[in-house]
Protein backbone atom coordinates (compact mmCIF):
# COMPACT_ATOMS: atom_id res chain seq x y z
CA UNK A 1 0.00 0.00 0.00
CA UNK A 2 1.37 3.11 -0.74
CA UNK A 3 1.84 5.82 1.88
CA UNK A 4 2.23 9.27 2.62
CA UNK A 5 5.21 9.96 3.97
CA UNK A 6 4.84 12.53 6.99
CA UNK A 7 8.71 13.55 8.18
CA UNK A 8 9.16 16.01 10.49
CA UNK A 9 11.75 17.65 13.76
CA UNK A 10 10.67 18.52 17.45
CA UNK A 11 12.79 20.93 18.92
CA UNK A 12 11.54 22.03 21.79
CA UNK A 13 7.71 22.59 21.73
CA UNK A 14 5.00 22.17 24.74
CA UNK A 15 1.88 21.84 22.95
CA UNK A 16 -0.04 19.26 24.06
CA UNK A 17 -3.43 17.30 25.01
CA UNK A 18 -5.63 18.21 28.22
CA UNK A 19 -8.62 18.37 29.53
CA UNK A 20 -10.69 20.21 32.59
CA UNK A 21 -14.20 20.82 33.74
CA UNK A 22 -16.50 22.91 31.59
CA UNK A 23 -16.24 25.83 33.43
CA UNK A 24 -12.53 26.07 33.30
CA UNK A 25 -12.93 25.20 29.45
CA UNK A 26 -14.96 28.26 28.98
CA UNK A 27 -12.78 30.95 30.98
CA UNK A 28 -9.46 29.49 28.93
CA UNK A 29 -11.61 29.83 25.87
CA UNK A 30 -12.56 33.62 26.81
CA UNK A 31 -9.24 34.46 27.97
CA UNK A 32 -7.49 33.24 24.60
CA UNK A 33 -10.73 35.40 22.52
CA UNK A 34 -8.87 38.36 24.40
CA UNK A 35 -5.83 37.97 23.48
CA UNK A 36 -6.72 37.39 19.36
CA UNK A 37 -5.43 33.78 19.48
CA UNK A 38 -6.84 32.96 15.87
CA UNK A 39 -6.83 29.19 14.67
CA UNK A 40 -6.13 28.17 11.01
CA UNK A 41 -9.38 26.88 9.60
CA UNK A 42 -7.65 24.10 7.88
CA UNK A 43 -7.05 22.82 11.03
CA UNK A 44 -9.71 20.98 13.61
CA UNK A 45 -10.41 22.52 16.17
CA UNK A 46 -10.42 20.09 19.57
CA UNK A 47 -11.87 21.45 22.66
CA UNK A 48 -9.27 24.30 24.69
CA UNK A 49 -8.33 22.14 27.87
CA UNK A 50 -5.89 23.29 30.95
CA UNK A 51 -4.79 19.80 32.07
CA UNK A 52 -2.26 17.34 29.96
CA UNK A 53 -3.79 14.30 29.19
CA UNK A 54 -2.05 12.06 27.02
CA UNK A 55 -3.59 11.38 23.63
CA UNK A 56 -5.08 8.13 22.21
CA UNK A 57 -4.01 8.15 18.61
CA UNK A 58 -1.71 6.25 17.26
CA UNK A 59 1.66 5.98 15.27
CA UNK A 60 4.10 4.35 14.47
CA UNK A 61 6.21 6.68 16.74
CA UNK A 62 4.72 8.62 19.03
CA UNK A 63 6.41 10.46 22.60
CA UNK A 64 4.47 13.36 24.89
CA UNK A 65 6.99 12.15 27.43
CA UNK A 66 4.82 10.70 29.38
CA UNK A 67 6.62 8.37 32.58
CA UNK A 68 6.26 5.12 30.11
CA UNK A 69 8.55 6.23 27.62
CA UNK A 70 10.83 8.29 29.18
CA UNK A 71 13.28 5.18 29.65
CA UNK A 72 13.21 5.06 25.73
CA UNK A 73 15.74 8.82 25.62
CA UNK A 74 19.56 7.22 26.19
CA UNK A 75 22.29 10.61 26.00
CA UNK A 76 25.01 9.45 24.03
CA UNK A 77 28.18 8.81 25.89
CA UNK A 78 30.51 9.13 23.18
CA UNK A 79 34.39 9.89 23.54
CA UNK A 80 36.14 12.45 21.77
CA UNK A 81 38.60 11.56 19.04
CA UNK A 82 41.80 13.21 20.31
CA UNK A 83 44.68 12.54 17.31
CA UNK A 84 42.25 9.53 16.02
CA UNK A 85 42.06 8.04 19.28
CA UNK A 86 38.99 7.45 21.43
CA UNK A 87 39.40 9.49 24.67
CA UNK A 88 37.80 7.77 27.41
CA UNK A 89 37.54 10.54 29.97
CA UNK A 90 36.10 13.25 27.79
CA UNK A 91 32.77 12.79 26.85
CA UNK A 92 31.61 13.97 23.45
CA UNK A 93 28.54 15.50 24.29
CA UNK A 94 28.76 16.78 27.70
CA UNK A 95 25.38 18.54 27.69
CA UNK A 96 22.48 18.04 29.79
CA UNK A 97 18.59 16.77 28.99
CA UNK A 98 16.25 16.89 31.24
CA UNK A 99 12.70 15.69 31.18
CA UNK A 100 10.45 18.56 32.83
CA UNK A 101 7.34 21.05 32.20
CA UNK A 102 7.92 23.90 30.57
CA UNK A 103 8.83 27.11 32.52
CA UNK A 104 7.72 29.76 29.93
CA UNK A 105 3.96 30.43 29.59
CA UNK A 106 3.51 26.97 30.49
CA UNK A 107 0.04 26.51 29.82
CA UNK A 108 -1.14 23.18 30.53
CA UNK A 109 -0.40 21.36 34.31
CA UNK A 110 1.97 18.04 34.10
CA UNK A 111 2.56 18.76 30.63
CA UNK A 112 6.24 17.66 30.62
CA UNK A 113 9.18 17.81 27.06
CA UNK A 114 12.36 16.62 26.78
CA UNK A 115 14.77 19.92 27.79
CA UNK A 116 17.74 21.04 26.67
CA UNK A 117 19.96 22.62 30.34
CA UNK A 118 23.45 23.00 29.18
CA UNK A 119 24.26 26.13 27.56
CA UNK A 120 27.04 26.58 25.17
CA UNK A 121 27.40 22.80 24.49
CA UNK A 122 27.42 20.23 22.65
CA UNK A 123 23.65 18.00 22.78
CA UNK A 124 22.99 14.36 21.84
CA UNK A 125 20.33 12.07 23.30
CA UNK A 126 18.51 9.69 20.96
CA UNK A 127 15.21 7.07 21.22
CA UNK A 128 15.32 3.56 18.74
CA UNK A 129 11.82 2.51 17.22
CA UNK A 130 10.47 -0.50 18.36
CA UNK A 131 10.23 -1.45 14.79
CA UNK A 132 12.09 0.20 11.61
CA UNK A 133 9.68 2.49 9.91
CA UNK A 134 9.93 3.45 6.33
CA UNK A 135 10.40 7.78 6.54
CA UNK A 136 7.36 9.18 8.16
CA UNK A 137 7.68 11.89 10.94
CA UNK A 138 6.10 15.04 12.46
CA UNK A 139 7.20 17.61 14.99
CA UNK A 140 6.36 20.11 17.40
CA UNK A 141 8.37 22.68 19.09
CA UNK A 142 8.65 25.11 22.23
CA UNK A 143 11.10 27.68 22.41
CA UNK A 144 11.24 28.68 25.60
CA UNK A 145 13.63 31.68 25.61
CA UNK A 146 13.01 32.07 22.08
CA UNK A 147 15.58 30.41 19.71
CA UNK A 148 18.58 33.10 19.89
CA UNK A 149 21.46 30.95 19.19
CA UNK A 150 21.40 27.17 18.60
CA UNK A 151 19.95 24.25 16.35
CA UNK A 152 16.67 22.60 17.20
CA UNK A 153 16.19 20.03 14.58
CA UNK A 154 15.15 16.19 14.35
CA UNK A 155 17.43 13.76 12.43
CA UNK A 156 15.83 10.32 12.07
CA UNK A 157 18.45 8.05 11.70
CA UNK A 158 18.78 5.01 9.04
CA UNK A 159 17.74 2.05 10.04
CA UNK A 160 20.92 -0.15 11.40
CA UNK A 161 19.97 -3.28 13.70
CA UNK A 162 23.48 -2.51 15.44
CA UNK A 163 22.22 0.51 16.64
CA UNK A 164 23.61 1.58 19.92
CA UNK A 165 21.80 5.07 21.18
CA UNK A 166 24.68 5.48 23.97
CA UNK A 167 27.42 5.71 20.78
CA UNK A 168 24.81 7.64 18.91
CA UNK A 169 27.22 10.82 17.37
CA UNK A 170 26.94 13.60 14.39
CA UNK A 171 28.20 10.37 12.63
CA UNK A 172 25.70 8.32 12.75
CA UNK A 173 23.90 7.96 9.59
CA UNK A 174 20.52 9.61 9.53
CA UNK A 175 17.67 9.91 6.56
CA UNK A 176 16.25 13.16 7.43
CA UNK A 177 17.50 16.13 9.00
CA UNK A 178 14.82 18.91 9.55
CA UNK A 179 14.20 21.62 12.05
CA UNK A 180 15.26 24.95 12.80
CA UNK A 181 18.78 26.64 13.49
CA UNK A 182 19.58 30.24 14.01
CA UNK A 183 22.62 32.04 14.73
CA UNK A 184 23.87 35.03 13.84
CA UNK A 185 22.75 35.70 9.92
CA UNK A 186 21.49 32.21 10.12
CA UNK A 187 18.02 31.45 10.74
CA UNK A 188 16.58 29.06 8.94
CA UNK A 189 14.54 25.52 8.40
CA UNK A 190 16.07 22.80 7.23
CA UNK A 191 15.18 20.02 5.52
CA UNK A 192 18.53 17.45 4.12
CA UNK A 193 17.86 13.85 3.06
CA UNK A 194 20.74 11.69 2.74
CA UNK A 195 20.68 9.95 -0.89
CA UNK A 196 23.10 7.05 -2.25
CA UNK A 197 23.90 7.09 -5.70
CA UNK A 198 23.37 3.50 -6.83
CA UNK A 199 25.98 3.70 -9.24
CA UNK A 200 29.04 4.59 -7.05
CA UNK A 201 27.76 3.90 -3.90
CA UNK A 202 28.64 7.12 -2.23
CA UNK A 203 26.03 8.91 0.45
CA UNK A 204 25.33 12.74 -0.65
CA UNK A 205 23.22 15.03 0.98
CA UNK A 206 20.24 16.74 -0.27
CA UNK A 207 19.29 20.22 0.92
CA UNK A 208 16.66 22.51 0.24
CA UNK A 209 17.94 24.96 -2.32
CA UNK A 210 15.62 28.04 -0.81
CA UNK A 211 15.16 29.22 2.68
CA UNK A 212 12.40 28.76 5.13
CA UNK A 213 12.56 31.22 8.26
CA UNK A 214 11.96 29.80 11.19
CA UNK A 215 9.72 31.37 14.01
CA UNK A 216 12.18 32.31 17.33
CA UNK A 217 8.93 33.77 19.72
CA UNK A 218 8.80 32.21 23.14
CA UNK A 219 5.61 30.15 21.88
CA UNK A 220 5.07 26.78 21.28
CA UNK A 221 5.68 26.48 17.02
CA UNK A 222 4.92 23.26 15.15
CA UNK A 223 7.05 22.15 12.63
CA UNK A 224 5.80 19.67 10.28
CA UNK A 225 7.67 18.32 6.76
CA UNK A 226 5.35 16.03 4.58
CA UNK A 227 6.90 13.67 1.77
CA UNK A 228 4.35 12.21 -0.77
CA UNK A 229 4.78 9.41 -3.27
CA UNK A 230 3.97 11.20 -5.90
CA UNK A 231 7.58 13.10 -5.09
CA UNK A 232 6.07 16.32 -3.94
CA UNK A 233 6.85 17.55 -0.04
CA UNK A 234 5.50 20.37 1.81
CA UNK A 235 6.53 22.81 5.09
CA UNK A 236 4.35 23.55 7.18
CA UNK A 237 5.12 25.94 10.53
CA UNK A 238 1.94 25.62 12.98
CA UNK A 239 -0.34 24.29 10.22
CA UNK A 240 0.21 26.89 7.56
CA UNK A 241 2.23 25.89 4.15
CA UNK A 242 5.61 27.59 4.23
CA UNK A 243 7.25 25.69 1.50
CA UNK A 244 6.21 23.54 -1.06
CA UNK A 245 8.68 21.82 -3.81
CA UNK A 246 9.57 18.33 -5.54
CA UNK A 247 12.11 16.02 -4.38
CA UNK A 248 13.20 16.07 -8.06
CA UNK A 249 13.69 19.74 -8.45
CA UNK A 250 14.15 21.69 -4.92
CA UNK A 251 16.91 19.39 -3.77
CA UNK A 252 20.79 20.50 -4.23
CA UNK A 253 22.67 19.20 -5.12
CA UNK A 254 19.59 17.73 -7.76
CA UNK A 255 18.84 13.61 -6.79
CA UNK A 256 19.93 12.81 -10.36
CA UNK A 257 23.29 13.91 -11.54
CA UNK A 258 23.77 15.58 -15.17
CA UNK A 259 24.05 12.61 -17.95
CA UNK A 260 27.07 14.09 -18.93
CA UNK A 261 29.98 15.80 -17.25
CA UNK A 262 33.69 17.68 -18.18
CA UNK A 263 35.85 15.18 -19.42
CA UNK A 264 38.85 15.58 -16.49
CA UNK A 265 41.24 14.61 -18.71
CA UNK A 266 40.58 17.88 -21.41
CA UNK A 267 42.94 20.19 -20.94
CA UNK A 268 43.01 23.99 -22.43
CA UNK A 269 45.49 23.80 -25.31
CA UNK A 270 48.66 26.59 -24.88
CA UNK A 271 47.62 28.32 -27.89
CA UNK A 272 44.25 29.19 -26.88
CA UNK A 273 43.34 32.49 -27.52
CA UNK A 274 40.14 33.79 -24.96
CA UNK A 275 41.37 37.42 -24.89
CA UNK A 276 37.86 38.78 -26.36
CA UNK A 277 39.90 42.35 -26.79
CA UNK A 278 43.17 42.97 -27.28
CA UNK A 279 45.19 46.65 -27.44
CA UNK A 280 45.71 47.83 -31.40
CA UNK A 281 49.11 46.36 -32.60
CA UNK A 282 49.50 48.22 -35.47
CA UNK A 283 48.20 52.31 -33.32
CA UNK A 284 51.55 54.74 -33.00
CA UNK A 285 51.01 57.42 -30.17
CA UNK A 286 50.78 60.59 -32.48
CA UNK A 287 53.44 62.67 -32.86
CA UNK A 288 52.10 65.67 -30.48
CA UNK A 289 51.39 63.32 -27.62
CA UNK A 290 53.29 65.11 -24.51
CA UNK A 291 53.08 62.69 -21.52
CA UNK A 292 54.96 64.79 -19.56
CA UNK A 293 52.09 67.54 -19.06
CA UNK A 294 51.20 67.99 -15.83
CA UNK A 295 47.22 67.34 -14.95
CA UNK A 296 46.84 70.51 -12.82
CA UNK A 297 48.61 74.10 -13.68
CA UNK A 298 48.57 78.01 -11.97
CA UNK A 299 45.51 79.65 -13.25
CA UNK A 300 47.62 82.88 -14.51
CA UNK A 301 44.08 85.01 -14.41
CA UNK A 302 43.68 84.72 -11.23
CA UNK A 303 43.52 87.58 -8.69
CA UNK A 304 43.80 87.53 -4.76
CA UNK A 305 40.09 88.38 -3.25
CA UNK A 306 39.14 91.87 -1.82
CA UNK A 307 38.47 90.54 1.19
CA UNK A 308 41.67 88.55 1.54
CA UNK A 309 43.66 89.47 4.57
CA UNK A 310 47.20 88.54 4.15
CA UNK A 311 48.82 90.77 7.45
CA UNK A 312 46.36 88.54 9.32
CA UNK A 313 47.78 84.47 10.34
CA UNK A 314 45.02 81.60 10.19
CA UNK A 315 45.51 81.18 14.02
CA UNK A 316 46.22 82.69 17.12
CA UNK A 317 46.89 81.66 20.88
CA UNK A 318 43.49 81.20 22.94
CA UNK A 319 42.45 84.48 24.71
CA UNK A 320 40.60 82.68 27.46
CA UNK A 321 43.74 80.00 27.85
CA UNK A 322 45.26 79.81 31.23
CA UNK A 323 48.34 78.70 32.46
CA UNK A 324 48.02 75.70 34.67
CA UNK A 325 48.90 76.38 38.41
CA UNK A 326 50.58 73.10 38.72
CA UNK A 327 52.60 74.14 35.79
CA UNK A 328 56.80 74.02 36.50
CA UNK A 329 58.96 75.92 33.75
CA UNK A 330 61.73 74.00 34.70
CA UNK A 331 60.52 70.53 34.55
CA UNK A 332 57.76 71.30 31.51
CA UNK A 333 59.33 74.42 29.59
CA UNK A 334 57.83 77.61 28.99
CA UNK A 335 54.06 77.47 28.95
CA UNK A 336 52.57 79.36 25.77
CA UNK A 337 48.49 79.05 24.97
CA UNK A 338 47.22 76.86 22.56
CA UNK A 339 46.37 78.28 19.46
CA UNK A 340 42.91 78.50 17.91
CA UNK A 341 41.71 79.72 14.16
CA UNK A 342 41.67 83.02 13.78
CA UNK A 343 38.04 84.59 13.99
CA UNK A 344 38.79 87.11 11.72
CA UNK A 345 39.16 84.65 8.82
CA UNK A 346 36.15 83.05 9.30
CA UNK A 347 34.17 85.81 7.33
CA UNK A 348 36.47 86.46 4.69
CA UNK A 349 37.93 84.60 1.99
CA UNK A 350 41.13 83.62 3.77
CA UNK A 351 44.05 85.14 5.63
CA UNK A 352 47.74 84.86 5.51
CA UNK A 353 50.09 84.83 2.21
CA UNK A 354 48.03 84.63 -1.30
CA UNK A 355 48.83 82.36 -3.77
CA UNK A 356 47.39 81.40 -7.21
CA UNK A 357 45.19 78.66 -7.41
CA UNK A 358 45.66 75.85 -9.72
CA UNK A 359 43.54 74.70 -12.45
CA UNK A 360 43.19 71.71 -15.14
CA UNK A 361 45.45 71.94 -17.43
CA UNK A 362 43.72 71.70 -20.95
CA UNK A 363 46.74 70.45 -22.67
CA UNK A 364 47.30 67.20 -20.52
CA UNK A 365 46.58 63.95 -22.09
CA UNK A 366 48.39 61.34 -19.19
CA UNK A 367 50.19 58.29 -20.73
CA UNK A 368 49.62 57.01 -24.21
CA UNK A 369 48.07 53.57 -24.93
CA UNK A 370 46.87 51.82 -27.77
CA UNK A 371 43.20 51.76 -28.30
CA UNK A 372 41.63 48.64 -27.34
CA UNK A 373 40.15 46.51 -30.64
CA UNK A 374 38.51 43.30 -31.50
CA UNK A 375 41.13 40.36 -31.10
CA UNK A 376 41.19 38.65 -34.69
CA UNK A 377 42.42 35.17 -32.94
CA UNK A 378 39.60 35.25 -30.54
CA UNK A 379 38.35 31.68 -30.13
CA UNK A 380 35.65 32.10 -27.40
CA UNK A 381 35.69 31.08 -23.45
CA UNK A 382 37.39 27.45 -23.36
CA UNK A 383 35.42 24.40 -22.38
CA UNK A 384 36.35 20.90 -21.98
CA UNK A 385 35.03 18.19 -23.73
CA UNK A 386 31.47 16.72 -22.46
CA UNK A 387 31.58 12.79 -21.72
CA UNK A 388 29.31 10.73 -20.36
CA UNK A 389 29.17 10.26 -16.97
CA UNK A 390 29.64 6.88 -15.18
CA UNK A 391 28.10 7.42 -12.14
CA UNK A 392 25.16 8.38 -14.01
CA UNK A 393 21.46 7.16 -12.38
CA UNK A 394 17.47 8.18 -12.50
CA UNK A 395 15.98 7.67 -9.43
CA UNK A 396 12.39 8.38 -10.45
CA UNK A 397 11.21 7.90 -6.45
CA UNK A 398 13.69 9.60 -3.91
CA UNK A 399 11.04 9.26 -1.55
CA UNK A 400 11.57 6.01 -1.21
CA UNK A 401 13.95 6.46 1.54
CA UNK A 402 14.41 3.47 3.15
CA UNK A 403 13.87 2.39 6.81
CA UNK A 404 14.57 4.67 9.32
CA UNK A 405 15.12 2.70 13.08
CA UNK A 406 16.05 6.01 15.19
CA UNK A 407 15.24 9.43 16.31
CA UNK A 408 17.79 11.61 17.78
CA UNK A 409 18.77 15.19 18.59
CA UNK A 410 22.19 15.92 18.16
CA UNK A 411 22.85 19.55 18.73
CA UNK A 412 25.35 22.54 19.41
CA UNK A 413 23.43 25.55 21.19
CA UNK A 414 24.64 28.52 23.04
CA UNK A 415 21.68 28.54 24.85
CA UNK A 416 19.46 26.12 27.36
CA UNK A 417 15.84 25.34 27.75
CA UNK A 418 15.11 24.39 24.38
CA UNK A 419 12.56 21.69 24.68
CA UNK A 420 10.77 19.15 22.63
CA UNK A 421 7.72 17.55 22.89
CA UNK A 422 4.68 15.87 20.76
CA UNK A 423 6.97 13.72 18.30
CA UNK A 424 4.72 12.36 15.55
CA UNK A 425 5.75 9.64 12.98
CA UNK A 426 3.68 8.25 10.73
CA UNK A 427 1.71 7.61 7.45
CA UNK A 428 -1.29 9.55 7.72
CA UNK A 429 -2.08 13.32 6.94
CA UNK A 430 -5.43 13.11 8.49
CA UNK A 431 -4.58 11.81 11.57
CA UNK A 432 -1.46 14.36 11.61
CA UNK A 433 -3.58 17.03 11.44
CA UNK A 434 -5.86 15.60 14.13
CA UNK A 435 -2.93 15.06 16.59
CA UNK A 436 -2.14 19.03 15.75
CA UNK A 437 -5.01 19.85 16.32
CA UNK A 438 -5.36 18.39 20.02
CA UNK A 439 -1.81 19.62 21.25
CA UNK A 440 -0.46 22.76 19.68
CA UNK A 441 -4.09 24.29 18.73
CA UNK A 442 -4.63 24.06 22.03
CA UNK A 443 -1.87 25.05 23.85
CA UNK A 444 -0.99 27.99 21.33
CA UNK A 445 -4.27 29.83 22.93
CA UNK A 446 -3.38 28.88 26.26
CA UNK A 447 0.05 30.57 25.65
CA UNK A 448 -1.26 33.48 23.57
CA UNK A 449 -3.55 34.61 26.87
CA UNK A 450 -0.81 34.09 29.07
CA UNK A 451 1.85 36.24 26.94
CA UNK A 452 -0.77 38.67 27.16
CA UNK A 453 -1.22 38.65 30.84
CA UNK A 454 2.52 38.81 31.12
CA UNK A 455 3.16 41.52 29.13
CA UNK A 456 2.80 44.33 31.65
CA UNK A 457 5.16 42.79 33.99
CA UNK A 458 7.90 41.65 31.17
CA UNK A 459 7.35 45.45 30.10
CA UNK A 460 8.62 46.61 33.78
CA UNK A 461 10.89 44.00 34.64
CA UNK A 462 13.43 45.11 31.45
CA UNK A 463 12.77 48.80 32.76
CA UNK A 464 13.70 47.88 35.99
CA UNK A 465 16.85 45.43 34.66
CA UNK A 466 18.66 48.84 33.80
CA UNK A 467 19.16 47.41 30.37
CA UNK A 468 21.52 49.54 29.26
CA UNK A 469 23.65 49.97 26.29
CA UNK A 470 26.61 48.35 28.26
CA UNK A 471 23.84 45.21 28.95
CA UNK A 472 22.77 45.47 25.38
CA UNK A 473 26.95 45.09 24.22
CA UNK A 474 27.19 42.22 26.38
CA UNK A 475 24.80 40.49 25.23
CA UNK A 476 25.59 41.04 21.48
CA UNK A 477 29.14 40.06 21.95
CA UNK A 478 28.17 36.72 23.81
CA UNK A 479 25.64 36.27 20.60
CA UNK A 480 28.60 36.83 18.40
CA UNK A 481 30.68 34.77 20.80
CA UNK A 482 28.01 32.26 20.09
CA UNK A 483 28.26 32.47 16.33
CA UNK A 484 32.17 31.51 15.96
CA UNK A 485 31.87 28.79 18.17
CA UNK A 486 29.29 27.64 16.01
CA UNK A 487 31.28 28.09 12.79
CA UNK A 488 34.38 26.46 14.30
CA UNK A 489 32.88 23.33 15.09
CA UNK A 490 31.36 23.02 12.00
CA UNK A 491 34.19 24.01 9.85
CA UNK A 492 36.99 22.40 12.27
CA UNK A 493 35.34 19.79 13.77
CA UNK A 494 33.19 18.56 11.34
CA UNK A 495 35.01 19.33 8.27
CA UNK A 496 32.09 21.42 6.49
CA UNK A 497 34.04 24.56 5.30
CA UNK A 498 31.61 25.42 2.64
CA UNK A 499 28.42 25.70 4.26
CA UNK A 500 29.07 26.98 7.33
CA UNK A 501 31.01 30.02 5.35
CA UNK A 502 28.32 30.20 3.02
CA UNK A 503 26.10 30.34 6.43
CA UNK A 504 27.96 33.43 8.04
CA UNK A 505 30.54 34.64 5.96
CA UNK A 506 31.39 37.34 8.97
CA UNK A 507 32.24 34.21 11.37
CA UNK A 508 34.88 32.80 8.92
CA UNK A 509 36.30 36.97 8.61
CA UNK A 510 36.20 37.07 12.04
CA UNK A 511 38.08 34.03 12.79
CA UNK A 512 40.88 35.58 10.26
CA UNK A 513 41.64 38.29 11.79
CA UNK A 514 42.05 36.93 14.37
CA UNK A 515 44.98 34.74 13.90
CA UNK A 516 46.49 37.90 12.10
CA UNK A 517 46.20 39.67 15.11
CA UNK A 518 47.65 36.71 17.42
CA UNK A 519 50.14 36.12 14.75
CA UNK A 520 50.78 40.12 14.88
CA UNK A 521 51.21 39.75 19.02
CA UNK A 522 53.67 36.81 18.61
CA UNK A 523 55.66 38.78 16.13
CA UNK A 524 56.49 41.44 17.95
CA UNK A 525 56.82 39.75 20.93
CA UNK A 526 59.96 38.28 19.48
CA UNK A 527 60.77 41.47 18.03
CA UNK A 528 61.02 42.97 21.54
CA UNK A 529 62.60 40.34 23.35
CA UNK A 530 65.08 39.91 20.76
CA UNK A 531 65.47 44.18 20.69
CA UNK A 532 65.50 44.12 24.79
CA UNK A 533 68.74 41.42 24.05
CA UNK A 534 70.23 43.63 21.12
CA UNK A 535 70.23 46.23 23.48
CA UNK A 536 72.12 44.74 26.95
CA UNK A 537 75.07 43.99 24.65
CA UNK A 538 76.45 47.69 23.33
CA UNK A 539 75.23 48.98 27.22
CA UNK A 540 77.97 46.48 28.63
CA UNK A 541 80.54 47.93 26.09
CA UNK A 542 79.74 51.33 26.71
CA UNK A 543 80.60 50.83 30.48
CA UNK A 544 83.48 48.54 30.02
CA UNK A 545 84.91 51.57 27.77
CA UNK A 546 83.58 53.99 30.13
CA UNK A 547 85.61 52.38 33.22
CA UNK A 548 89.34 52.28 31.02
Amino acid sequence: MKFTQVLALTVGLLATHARATEAASEAVVADATTADAPVPEAEPVAPTKVIFLPTKRKAHFLDQFVPETVKRWIPSEAKKIVDGIEDEDLLRFRGRWNIEESVIYPGLKGDRGLTVKTAAAHHAISAAFASPFDTNGKTLVKLQKGLECGGAYMKLLTYNPAFTPAQFSDKTPYTIMFGPDRCGSTNKVHFIFRHQNPVSKEWEEKHLNSVVTAKIDKLTNVYTLVIRPDQSFEILINGESEKKGSLLKDMEPPVNPSKEIDDPSDKKPEDWVDNAKIPDPNAVKPADWDETAPREIIDEDATIPDDWLENEPKSVNDPEAVKPEDWDDEEDGEWSAPTVDNPKCAEVSGCGPWTKPLKPNPDYKGKWKAPIIDNPDYKGPWTPRKIANPHYFEDKTPSNMGKIGAIGFELWTMQDLIQFDNLWIGDSESEAKAFRAETWANKHKLELAEEEKAKPKDEEAAKNSGNSWFNQAVEKADQFRARIYKFVDRAVQKGDWFEATLDDPAALGTCVLMVLYLLNCVYSLVLMVVGLFSKKAPAGGDAKEKKE
